[in-house]
């Protein structure tokens, strides 16, 4: 089972202040700063996945990326551009959640897989139109009239992009993108894209499913699924069904979950192999709204926030297990959160959270390298380091899938 990573162009910078808070004067980002697969010792996943609307916009917008950026991901190709090591495969795709309320993908066959061919892609997903529903015993006849043409149009562009690749004798691997509204459908698209001639499919608009929907598509899929043809699931992470996934012919998977946990979750910020814990928000005096505006209102005192601000943050430094530097956190952290008019104390989190220190025997080099700085929830630079920490953690469960029917159990109540 293969882990891919989308790309949003989250990096972090190596020469990043933890003392000041402060860059370099003369940073350039995405030259100078680092991917997760350029700060951990091995890189935590088996490839990424880029995004046609990433790189040059969509309906909805401009992309993530800046014109000198997208410029230089054209000359350089894809893994030149994310400095890649070997091993780590390219996936590209159209990013059709950009593109979800217009009635058709505003991007041809053909334009997508020259954003493919042009960045040197390992392997391109074809263009397809998301569905958003599930109703398992709908048929084309009493299902939505929008998800059947959609399903019918995913399909004509697929068999559309596979004739461009033979055309051109392209070097990018086809992957067939089905959708689907119920098990059927999805296995009916899964059967017409194996007759176009694709050995790699991705199943797309399965993220709001639960798993034990998932599991039925995957299951009414494998009476159709030829040897040899590989599954990969747009957007999932079910860690406990992926023995199962696997079984049924899943081979790969891309999420963001694991990395936006870090800084998204309300509780589960900082993972491990086997919980995961809060990280201990310490917010910045000058860069929390809310805070900035019950100083400027008078409602605060900003000499009493910076105070309290660094006294939460030299406490968490000196903290060496110790019950006693526990405490010490604990009333620290409090008082802060008193001064930062906290609607919603997390103390009691914080307690487990010190009581374990994960970070002390976390073997990855982010946390050894930075150590309490990692689970300190506090602008971007740590908040993304957790998520790379969080990656790698997900790369070491992958690595102990068992792929057996019997190693994971209560796998259709696992939602996350």
């Amino acid at each position: 089972m293969r882990f891919f990573f989308p790309d949003s162009q989250d990096l972090v910078s190596p020469a990043y202040d933890f003392m000041r808070d402060e860059y370099p004067a003369h940073r350039v980002r995405q030259r100078d700063d680092r991917y997760a697969h350029e700060v951990l010792a091995e890189a935590p996943y088996h490839g990424i996945l880029v995004s046609k609307s990433i790189v040059d916009g969509s309906i909805k917008g401009a992309g993530k990326y800046s014109g000198a950026q997208r410029a230089r991901l054209y000359r350089m190709g894809v893994h030149r551009f994310f400095r890649l090591p070997p091993g780590v495969e390219t996936l590209g795709d159209n990013g059709a959640f950009n593109y979800i309320d217009e009635p058709v993908p505003p991007v041809t066959a053909a334009e997508t897989l020259d954003f493919y061919e042009e960045c040197d892609f390992d392997a391109g997903v074809s263009t397809d139109h998301v569905i958003f529903g599930y109703e398992p015993e709908a048929t084309p006849k009493t299902a939505d009239p929008e998800w059947v043409e959609r399903r019918k149009l995913t399909l004509r562009l697929a068999d559309e992009f596979i004739s461009l690749t033979s055309d051109r004798h392209s070097r990018v691997q086809p992957v067939g993108a089905a959708q689907g509204w119920s098990p059927k459908s999805y296995a009916d698209s899964v059967r017409a894209l194996q007759e176009m001639g694709y050995k790699r499919i991705a199943l797309g608009g399965m993220v709001p499913l639960k798993t034990d929907q998932i599991l039925a598509c995957l299951t009414q899929i494998a009476t159709v699924l030829k040897p040899g043809t590989e599954l990969h699931l747009l957007g999932i992470t079910r860690i406990a069904a992926m023995d199962r996934f696997s079984e049924l012919g899943v081979t790969s998977f891309d999420s963001t979950s694991a990395f936006r946990q870090a800084f998204m979750d309300d509780r589960k910020n900082y993972h491990t192999s086997e919980r995961a814990y809060v990280a201990i928000r310490v917010p910045q005096v000058d860069g929390n709204p809310t805070l900035k505006r019950a100083i400027l209102a008078g409602a605060v005192s900003q000499k009493d926030a910076l105070t309290a601000e660094r006294e939460a943050l030299k406490a968490l430094r000196a903290f060496d297990g110790t019950s006693a530097r526990r405490r010490d956190c604990l009333d620290a952290l409090g008082a802060y959160e008193v001064v930062c008019q906290s609607k919603k104390s997390y103390l009691d989190a914080y307690a487990e959270t010190l009581e374990a220190a994960p970070w002390r025997r976390c073997p990855c080099s982010i946390c050894r390298e930075h150590g309490v700085e990692v689970a300190i929830f506090r602008g971007t630079e740590r908040n993304k380091r957790r998520g790379f920490h969080n990656l790698s953690v997900l790369r070491h469960q992958m690595g102990q899938l068992v792929h057996s029917r019997t190693a994971i159990t209560d796998f259709a109540d696992a939602n996350t």
